[in-house]
């Protein structure tokens, strides 16, 4: 999988993605990651990004021009499978969006700043918008870097065991249950019995009934979804 990120702060995004599992899936050649600096494809002086908004209002906002020359420019080397706008009125994030753009080959996202692009873009060049929840960040760096951990870590042999993935919160629709590891006796604090049974079918399902209960107390509004 291939994802560029435009953006008008590159070195934002220099640290999410030289560590841990992202630096690995790179270095194994299962995700290539780059930067566009959004200032390199403007013609206007200073590497002035931003304008005035039509119709008076408070705020910049990112003009047309630089961002058609970044995303013609890419999509004239290949073909994209999505272009990506992250904003605060998009699609909420969530796990299965992940799986779904796991799939795909090619990705541009682009990240906002000020009071957002102007609406042409979105309306001829952007396929999908994402949110990552309701509130709003200085711009789309940190949320466009949390998007690509989350779908990166999904590409086949990125993680040591790919079924991990599996039984992580919200692929079934439900929390994942309590974990425990050594010692079984910790102060006293010991680890319920069922899981050093050696009986797999007792363990998952004390596990399944352990998520369904977490899920039910903590995010209640996941088993009503569950239900419809």
């Amino acid at each position: 999988m291939r994802i560029d990120i435009i953006t008008v702060l590159p070195e934002l995004l220099e640290s999410p993605f030289n560590h841990s599992i992202l630096k690995r899936a790179q270095a194994r050649g299962l995700l290539e990651v780059h930067t566009h600096n959004l200032r390199d494809y403007t013609s206007y002086k200073h590497g002035q990004v931003d304008d005035y908004q039509f119709g008076g209002g408070a705020g910049m906002v990112m003009m047309p021009e630089p961002l058609v020359n970044a995303i013609e420019k890419l999509q004239s080397e290949r073909a994209y499978d999505e272009v990506i706008f992250m904003t605060p009125d998009g699609e909420l994030f969530e796990q299965k969006t992940a799986n779904q753009l796991s799939l795909k080959q090619n990705i541009i996202v682009i990240c906002g700043h000020y009071k957002g692009i102007d609406q042409r873009i979105r309306e001829h060049f952007v396929t999908k918008e994402i949110s990552i929840g309701d509130y709003v960040l200085s711009g789309g760096e940190l949320a466009a870097a949390i998007v690509v951990d989350a779908v990166g870590r999904l590409l086949p042999g990125v993680l040591n065991d790919e079924t991990s993935a599996l039984s992580d919160s919200f692929q079934d629709g439900l929390l994942a249950p309590p974990v425990y590891t050594r010692p079984a006796d910790f102060r006293g604090w010991k680890v319920p019995d069922v899981l050093l049974c050696g009986d797999p079918k007792k363990i998952d399902a004390w596990r399944h009934e352990q998520s369904l209960e977490r899920t039910t107390k903590r995010r209640p509004g996941l088993m009503q979804n569950d239900d419809e």
